[in-house]
């Protein structure tokens, strides 16, 4: 089969893989950086998410590099299915916190107006943690894709 744009072994694949991992980081540094984070759940979640998000890229990354010095094919069917586990599980519980995270945002922001009464609350810390994990998700959704159709077509 040819190349895939993100398929594993290659530089695009180490390039996703290294902005899933940057994303993810980001997110987590935001919301870390943001005080009074720990007392929403939501936030705690998708600070856990894109930890857990964070390994498995930075695991994966390790790997394409490992492949590319090697020249090594990571086409076979065992090691692509389990990258499309890994990849479905990991993006759906991105985009589980990223979701719980931003409606929780939007209702205290826009619904309850506490980012007004409260001005201790650093309510733009949170949105920008949330566009970083929705924007990791997308990343591991596109890899997640990639995985599914080469493993379709090993």
């Amino acid at each position: 089969m040819k190349d895939v744009i993100g398929s594993p072994g290659t530089v695009s694949g180490l390039l996703l893989r290294i902005g899933q991992f940057s994303f993810a980081a980001a997110s987590i540094g935001v919301m870390v950086s943001a005080t009074g984070f720990s007392t929403f759940t939501a936030f705690c979640y998708l600070i856990a998410s894109m930890g857990l998000q964070l390994l498995w890229s930075l695991g994966l990354a390790c790997l394409d590099v490992y492949a590319l010095r090697r020249k090594r094919d990571l086409q076979n069917p065992v090691l692509v299915s389990l990258f499309v586990v890994g990849d479905w599980v990991t993006s759906m519980l991105s985009l589980a916190a990223a979701c719980s995270s931003a409606g929780v945002a939007v209702l205290y922001a826009k619904d309850l107006h506490v980012c007004r009464q409260h001005m201790h609350l650093p309510c733009s810390r949170f949105e920008i943690s949330i566009f970083l994990a929705f924007t990791t998700w997308v990343l591991v959704a596109v890899s997640s894709h990639v995985m599914f159709w080469i493993l379709a077509s090993v």
